[in-house]
């Protein structure tokens, strides 16, 4: 991976960060992307790499993430789309500009990204985009609508780069882990104990690894070690793929 240029949002923590650090050890030149300034510098600065600070629900923040990269580059080869939020809220209740924010951050963001990288990927031939979705791309769960929406949404928008991206080299796949232990994760934990009426531990063992046969969380490395893999030559036929990392959720 020497010498490729990567974007990496969501990258201040948990699963991006993650990701942007696996990539560095490869010896990528990341871009870390995130909305937390103070994380942001630390994490990015232990990497040697550079650092974006944007609201990537805000249009002029993605074209701003990938203008930055090019100007400091001079191309991308590899978008690493893993910033969002979690809400945990029945239908009823959940405030409309939560989900103007959510749908924004989560889809909207990751299909501007890609438009505007996609110009330096087909130039040069070779391109990788990785959308980090979910176990909610594929199914659903209450209380989650504006989540579920945008991760199924992500994988649809993923299938139709893929096939346009064919011709030109680029690559574009989703992954769709199970609960990855992160900080927010760890939030959600803590909100679905108080919509259910339930203890912090309920909330693992009954919601959360309930229709897992492998039951433990993943650990953000484990993601991590997927994307390397991606944007290796090893996985150049993979594209408009949703890969399931879920300890057979699925498969029930």
């Amino acid at each position: 991976m020497n010498n490729k240029v990567a974007i990496v949002t969501g990258a201040a923590s948990g699963i991006g960060l993650a990701i942007a650090e696996t990539l560095s050890k490869e010896g990528a030149k990341v871009v870390f992307a995130d909305i937390n300034e103070e994380l942001l510098k630390k994490v990015s600065g232990e990497c040697n790499g550079e650092y974006f600070v944007g609201d990537l629900s805000k249009r002029e923040s993605c074209k701003g993430l990938v203008d930055f990269a090019l100007e400091k580059f001079g191309k991308v080869d590899i978008l690493v789309n893993v910033a969002g939020i979690q809400n945990v809220s029945p239908i009823e209740e959940f405030p409309e500009d939560k989900w103007d924010f959510m749908i924004s951050l989560m889809l909207t963001a990751p299909f501007l990204l890609t438009k505007y990288v996609w110009p330096s990927m087909k130039e040069n031939k070779w391109g990788r985009i990785i959308n980090i979705s979910s176990i909610h791309g594929l199914v659903a769960s209450e209380f989650k609508s504006a989540y579920v929406s945008a991760k199924h949404g992500l994988i649809g928008f993923t299938k139709t780069a893929g096939l346009e991206g064919g011709p030109h080299g680029i690559t574009v796949n989703a992954i769709c882990p199970a609960y990855v232990r992160t900080p927010l994760v760890d939030g959600q934990i803590a909100d679905q104990a108080r919509t259910h009426g339930i203890s912090e531990d309920q909330v693992i063992s009954e919601i959360m690894l309930q229709k897992a046969a492998i039951k433990k969380m993943l650990d953000p490395s484990s993601v991590a070690e997927l994307v390397k893999f991606l944007c290796t030559d090893a996985a150049d036929s993979m594209t408009g793929s949703a890969i399931t990392m879920d300890g057979g959720w699925t498969a029930n």
